[in-house]
């Protein structure tokens, strides 16, 4: 009756990070794809902006000027993804990879450079919007760039730190993520050009701007792809990553966890590291950030984590995870919803957290998940009740709220959450004698109207044959049943009318002696 999970079986999908440069874009622009004589109007500015570029490379002071204001131009044009494919098709990718390196200089020239660091971060920033177009990254990297975009990851080690220095190492950590983004091929001449050592160093950099980009890009990198993993570990990433958990600033925090979460999906020893540096309880303390971003995040991770051990289950509810993870249940979040449920589904393979879940509130509000149109949120919730199920100090809670009846009524999307019901049924059914049977049979005698019918009416599908007696005569199940029968309500009368039938088909005989009807409940003929 098991249901079995394999480490990543119903993990959610995780994805890459692609920068929005949300700074630079204005999201209420009007879009339009130029055609006819706006087309080649276009095309002839492009044409116009790379000629300078092509002309443009030296250190005078005009050339630099000129080189900086045609990359602006370019950048700016860019920003609309509909024209992107007009400048590429202008020439704009080999000239703008021209300038993300200085121009050549004399030997012994240290005297000061004009527009120094601006034009090649003009290019890089140019670059990265071009490359938000996946059928671009190739190109831009074919013509040499990425060498070039490592080399600025360092321009402050050759440099003193200035804004513009500042700028032009975050334009190229945001062009490589967008070149890399969803491109395993990419992503690994990254690596293989030295990228990741330079953009883990950037993680402790003085600009939290460069940290984010830093972190974003190894987010990126890291997804889906082993040997960067491994060299971002080994670069001594973790204990950097773990403090930025615990800043304060919303997009730092954010970044870092999503870099851990691509560093552990499905690399279990990866995992295990990340625990021992201390990862944990940041990621819980995650679970309250004002960033609902964050929030995902973490509890997609604790999910992950939850799965490595059965002591790690249970340190992460001892931590205070818990709580948090309800409460995030009742958000309209759909995806924050789909992330909790899984983390609580995780959580509630172990016994002790089966209870706790239940004592702290989760079980009503996993009930109710159920009617969610949403497939994933829909069957990781059933699965979270499932794991609920499994202890029999929830049993009573269950049929006490109505949970029987929900998990009956539901209409289930996809045939791997109608099948994880079913097994619920199952199991709350095996666990209806001893102490959970008395317990029901007490409600049943002492709880309010509506708590002894639901109790009845689970009994009537949940009970063994040799119990029915105990609990339709001798405790007076049956006059609750029929009592459904003369309610106001359809949908109890249909209840109660199913539940005798239930009985009948399980063959139990009553003498007219041992339960008559209240009047004036229609008799019922079983």
């Amino acid at each position: 009756m098991e249901l079995q999970r394999s480490e990543d079986q119903g993990l959610p999908e995780r994805k890459g990070q692609k920068r929005k440069l949300e700074e630079e874009i204005q999201e209420d622009r009007e879009i339009s794809l130029p055609t006819g004589d706006a087309r080649r109007a276009l095309l002839a500015e492009v044409t116009a902006q790379v000629t300078v570029l092509e002309s443009a490379f030296t250190w005078r002071e005009s050339d630099r000027s000129a080189a900086k204001r045609a990359t602006h131009v370019l950048a700016e044009l860019a920003k609309n993804e509909e024209v992107v494919n007009v400048i590429v098709e202008g020439g704009a990718v080999p000239a703008l990879v021209k300038h993300l390196q200085a121009p050549p200089c004399e030997d012994g020239d240290r005297s000061p450079k004009p527009f120094e660091h601006e034009v090649e971060k003009g290019s890089a920033f140019a670059l990265g919007l071009l490359a938000v177009k996946p059928e671009h990254q190739q190109l831009i990297v074919d013509s040499g760039a990425l060498s070039h975009l490592v080399n600025l990851l360092r321009r402050h080690k050759d440099s003193s730190i200035s804004r513009a220095v500042i700028s032009v190492i975050r334009r190229a950590a945001d062009a490589l993520t967008n070149l890399a983004h969803e491109n395993s091929s990419i992503k690994t001449r990254v690596r293989m050009e030295g990228g990741i050592p330079p953009l883990v160093e950037l993680l402790e950099f003085t600009d939290t701007k460069v940290q984010r980009a830093a972190a974003g890009a190894l987010r990126t990198l890291a997804f889906k792809n082993d040997e960067n993993k491994n060299q971002i570990v080994e670069c001594n990433a973790l204990p950097t990553l773990i403090l930025m958990l615990r800043s304060e600033d919303a997009a730092i925090h954010y970044e870092a966890v999503g870099v851990i979460g691509n560093l552990v999906h499905s690399s279990p020893n990866i995992k295990k590291e990340v625990l021992a540096a201390g990862a944990l309880q940041p990621v819980i303390g995650l679970l309250n950030s004002c960033c609902s971003e964050s929030q995902r995040e973490a509890a997609l991770l604790l999910g992950q984590f939850a799965a490595t051990d059965s002591d790690c289950k249970v340190h992460i509810v001892q931590r205070g995870a818990v709580r948090p993870l309800i409460e995030m249940l009742h958000s309209p979040d759909v995806q924050l919803k789909e992330m909790s449920t899984f983390a609580l589904g995780r959580l509630a393979q172990d016994t002790h957290n089966q209870a706790g879940i239940a004592h702290s509130g989760g079980l009503v509000p996993l009930l109710k998940l159920l009617d969610s149109k949403n497939g994933s949120l829909q069957h990781n919730a059933a699965f979270a009740l499932y794991g609920l199920a499994d202890n029999e100090d929830n049993v009573s809670d269950f049929i006490r709220v109505g949970g029987v009846q929900r998990l009956q009524d539901g209409e289930f999307i996809v045939q791997a959450t109608k099948d994880c019901v079913a097994k619920t049924l199952k199991r709350l059914e095996e666990k209806i004698h001893g102490r959970v049977l008395n317990h029901l049979l007490y409600l049943m005698r002492v709880a309010e109207k509506p708590v002894q019918r639901r109790v009845a009416l689970a009994l009537a599908y949940l009970c063994s044959p040799d119990d029915q007696r105990t609990i339709f005569i001798d405790n007076n199940g049956l006059e609750l049943l029929l009592g459904l029968l003369g309610s106001t309500s359809t949908k109890q009368q249909l209840d109660g009318a199913v539940a005798l039938y239930k009985l009948s088909n399980k063959a139990m005989t009553l003498s007219p002696m041992d339960a008559a009807p209240p009047s004036p409940t229609p008799q019922v003929s079983l």
